[in-house]
């Protein structure tokens, strides 16, 4: 436990100071929403039509699959990196991540979520 007292003091001194930084904007700032100020700005001009316009569903399974499509690269890039010392170890231990890559990958195609026109 001793040596991660350093890490556990800086994520402590962290949330200290961002809990005291949303605290004193809190208090500090102004306190003077009008009409005017609460409405959405669009461009400078009147905003026309609701303000909560519902999105499609395909804009959210984009998003979906952009963040799956981050999560992989940062979790293939150090694999990468490494590839040549971790050696024939290191190959077997990403084949079955590869797999479900590639497995959720025809799973996502099959139900169309990478046609946009449907």
């Amino acid at each position: 436990m001793a040596p991660y007292v350093p890490l556990l003091l800086l994520f402590l001194v962290a949330a200290v100071i961002v809990g005291a930084m949303f605290t004193l904007t809190s208090i500090l700032g102004p306190k003077n929403p009008t009409e005017e100020k609460m409405m959405p700005f669009e461009c400078g001009s009147d905003s026309t039509g609701a303000r909560h316009a519902k999105l499609s569903v395909k804009f959210y399974m984009t998003a979906i699959l952009f963040v799956v499509l981050d999560v992989e690269v940062v979790l293939l890039y150090p694999w990468v990196i490494t590839f040549r010392e971790s050696g024939w170890k290191g190959l077997l231990t990403m084949v079955p991540f590869m797999l479900l890559l590639v497995v959720g990958l025809l799973y996502e195609w099959k139900k169309g979520a990478m046609e946009w026109e449907r």
